[in-house]
Parts: structure tokens; sequence; C-alpha cells
């Protein structure tokens, strides 16, 4: 089974929860693995909306955020696209670093890139791409390593 959706969302944050809501239900839908659902997508998704929304759009109510979903029983692709400029991902500081700790900025892209299997934007910068995939308890995270 496999299912698709697009969600054209307004630019406030009080849809981010309701849309995860929505999404993390339709994962279930397909059996999707259950653990992955309740904490890698919905944070990664939380954060990519969240970024979306304040960073990519400046908070403009005007603007809208464009989800794109595929799920599968084995897999997740989940695009995000804001109306913004776009930004350059390399230039995102590791926040673990002790010189950017105190530093504000770059917490919800790390994370999404370690909840996330796979992480891509595109080349200009306002859509990402996040793919996760469904695991067994004796598959490790390469993410985590």
């Amino acid at each position: 089974m496999q299912l698709d959706y697009v969600l054209e969302l307004p630019n406030d944050l009080r849809a981010i929860e309701r849309s995860v809501d929505y999404l993390t239900d339709r994962g279930s839908e397909v059996g999707f693995d259950s653990d992955r659902l309740r904490l890698n997508f919905r944070v990664g998704l939380t954060e990519a909306l969240a970024n979306a929304m304040l960073y990519g759009n400046c908070r403009d109510p005007n603007k809208r955020v464009r989800v794109e979903a595929h799920l599968t029983p084995t897999e997740i692709t989940i695009q995000v696209t804001d109306e913004g400029r776009g930004f350059d991902p390399g230039t995102v500081r590791d926040p673990t670093l002790p010189a950017n700790r105190v530093r504000p900025g770059g917490r919800g892209i790390f994370l999404i890139r370690k909840l996330m299997d796979r992480v891509e934007f595109n080349e200009r910068g306002n859509s990402i791409t996040m793919i996760l995939q469904s695991r067994t308890e004796t598959t490790p995270n390469p993410s985590a390593e």
C-alpha cells in the first residue's frame, strides 16, 4: 500500500501540529514503523515546517508552505517547500561545536539530519526533501554513528 498527499499550509505555526498529526496517522495507515513515526518523523517534519514558516517565509502570513508526502510501509519521503528566497545549507553552523553552542540557529537542521535517513535541499535552498526508512530492531541507524 502506498499513499500520496499534497498539503498547502498557511504560514501559521498553529498549522504545524495538525499537519504533522495528519501525516503521522497516514503513516500508521500504511503500516510504517510506529516508533520511527512517533519520534523521527514527527520531530523532523515539525522542524522542517517551523523552519519554512519562520525563516523561509519570514513569518509572512501571505505566504504558504507546500508539503508533498509519499508514504509506503518501508519508506516515507516528505518534501517541504516555502516561498522564500532560500539559503545555502552548507553555511549552517554545527550547533554541537563549542563555539556555536550559545549561538542561535542550526539546531533544527541538525536534528533533521540526525533523525532522517537522507536529507536533500534544492539548489535554491527553499525546499527540503527528507527520507525516512522503516527499521527493524536489529538494524543500526547509520545517522547515529
